[in-house]
């Protein structure tokens, strides 16, 4: 199987959810700054199909890896086995991990309130977990000076993990701008883990995750915010994918030698 693979144009890494922890402690080990991890639904991957400069930002990531179900389906479909690994998922499982190996996490996205619930409930979850600093940006496109003053905050904080919770485009644009900064070891932008994680936002129940319909979920909680990204999204995503394989079939993987 193939490590990565394309889907209109984005780069995707088919990564185990338990080999997730070994990724990303390799890229630890590297002792850089700015590697970017991002989970990638259906949206921003036809945001990028339209956009040339975002899907340049999302393709120079370390790690792009398939959150979404209709992400998933695609790349079964262009014969590429491929397992769903959301950002919820991987926050659990590294805030675990994290905790006896001195993991250093920061908090980016939400407001005050949330960041404040979701420190509580990181404390009380992963006892140990060490936290070394969040900041709520405000909820409009930030200005050069103050992504780096908020970048300078985060650098201070000698962070390895740095979680940005914005949602698409949008935190995409900011890893970009933290990785040039060389804020943090890895940072991974996960879209609206920090309301899950913080108990704020009910998600979906596991039979609903496993029938890849946790979008159908989401949709009825937030019909009004969210039908244009999933209903019309998605439709196009579809759409985008079916147009690709039609004029780009993947070819059958060859037998191995007998």
């Amino acid at each position: 199987m193939a490590d990565r693979v394309a889907i209109n144009g984005v780069r995707f890494d088919l990564v185990e959810q338990e080999d997730l922890a070994g990724r990303v402690g390799l890229l630890l080990d590297e002792r850089r700054t700015g590697s970017v991890v991002h989970f990638l639904p259906a949206h921003p991957v036809v945001l990028a199909r339209r956009d040339d400069a975002y899907r340049r930002v999302l393709n120079q990531a370390e790690l792009n890896l398939p959150d979404g179900a209709s992400v998933t389906w695609a790349l079964r479909l262009a014969r590429h086995p491929a397992t769903r690994l959301t950002g919820s998922d991987a926050f659990d499982l590294l805030c675990r991990w994290g905790v006896g190996r001195g993991i250093r996490h920061f908090l980016y996205g939400g407001t005050p309130e949330l960041l404040e619930t979701l420190r509580a409930r990181m404390d009380e979850r992963y006892p140990g977990v060490r936290i070394a600093g969040a900041i709520a940006p405000a909820f409009r496109p930030l200005t050069p000076e103050e992504l780096e003053a908020d970048a300078e905050v985060i650098r201070a904080s000698d962070a390895d993990l740095l979680w940005i919770g914005l949602g698409t485009p949008r935190q995409d644009l900011v890893a970009e701008s933290f990785r040039t900064a060389g804020c943090a070891r890895v940072i991974l932008a996960v879209g609206a883990v920090f309301d899950f994680a913080s108990g704020t936002k009910r998600r979906a129940p596991a039979w609903v995750q496993r029938a890849g319909l946790e979008w159908a979920f989401r949709l009825a909680q937030e019909p009004r915010r969210l039908a244009r990204r999933y209903v019309v999204g998605n439709s196009l995503f579809v759409a985008d994918v079916l147009r690709e394989l039609l004029t780009h079939p993947t070819p059958a993987p060859k037998s191995p030698p007998r």
